[in-house]
């Protein structure tokens, strides 16, 4: 299958945004602790034409038929500025569909000048940065050899310098990682150097690639926020409650969903608008049949791909 596109996904953040994968799943920059895509198959730093972007096109028309998206996003089980065509299809995308382009990104590959220009035309940027030095760099993000944390950040800071859309940072913290008040401090000041219009902190709310990777209480997230100061928010694990009354196929909206992200019972019913009666029973058959799997993870039961 060339690249995918995961119908539209109630978000806090985005609204009704439609997903595009556009790199293999696994192949990525990084093999996070915490990632709810499991661990990463492809580590490299080498950007390719992965699909014909024509047919990424074309998914994204056929999707929007028979339903609207507030937003477009760039997102999926790899990191997708390993895409070369990122840039065009970015472009391709506001020209033709005049919807709102964001890209959610790991933030390494904006140290290339190329990767900076390809995200210039996207009307959001949402990259991340969970580490201010190399030491916890490799505890939390465990990069390709080649990255330096330092560089990274730096990349950040020219991006903005540029960019005129909106930025919005997210800082994943994981308990006993990089979550001590120096590194903190570290983070801030990085931050601040790079401007981003909002910054999100995030813990782990999903089952991560590692059982070691423990989320932070609200209270510590709480306290990580007043240092961080304005500007700053704790990022909601709930989605976003306007009811939809679903169309198609629930078995196969169900493992699209839970192939591009873990997910609750109530996080289905409310995202894609499925009664709760006719779920339970759509969830119990793919689970059978083993097409998705039902994991837990502190105490909350999710869904994801087998």
């Amino acid at each position: 299958m060339s690249g995918f596109v995961y119908g539209p996904v109630p978000s806090r953040r985005l609204g009704l945004s439609l997903g595009l994968s556009v790199v293999p799943p696994g192949a990525c920059t990084l093999d996070c602790v915490y990632c709810q895509c499991g661990r990463t198959t492809c580590k490299t730093l080498t950007r390719r034409s992965f699909y014909p972007v024509e047919e990424i096109l074309g998914q994204v028309r056929q999707t929007l038929k028979n339903t609207t998206a507030e937003f477009i996003t760039f997102s999926g089980e790899g990191e997708p500025t390993l895409n070369l065509d990122i840039g065009r299809m970015v472009r391709r995308l506001k020209r033709e569909f005049r919807i709102p382009v964001a890209a959610i990104t790991n933030s390494t590959l904006l140290t290339d000048p190329q990767v900076r220009r390809d995200l210039y035309a996207a009307d959001l940027v949402v990259p991340s940065l969970d580490a201010a030095d190399q030491r916890n760099f490799a505890r939390v993000n465990r990069g390709h050899r080649s990255l330096k944390v330092a560089e990274i950040i730096e990349g950040l800071v020219k991006f903005r310098r540029y960019y005129r859309g909106r930025m919005w940072l997210e800082i994943m913290l994981i308990k006993g990682r990089n979550d001590s008040v120096e590194h903190l401090m570290e983070l801030r000041k990085a931050t601040h150097r790079i401007r981003p219009d909002r910054v999100h902190l995030n813990t782990v709310v999903r089952p991560p690639a590692e059982k070691s990777a423990r989320p932070l209480s609200e209270d510590e997230l709480g306290q990580v926020q007043l240092l961080f100061g304005p500007g700053s928010e704790i990022a909601s694990s709930s989605l976003h409650r306007t009811r939809r009354r679903f169309k198609g196929d629930p078995a196969r909206a169900v493992t699209e969903m839970v192939r591009r992200r873990p997910s609750t019972e109530k996080d289905i019913e409310v995202s894609l608008g499925i009664s709760r009666e006719r779920l339970s029973a759509v969830l119990r058959s793919l689970v059978r049949s083993g097409a998705i799997k039902r994991v837990e993870f502190w105490g909350k039961v999710f869904f994801e791909r087998a």
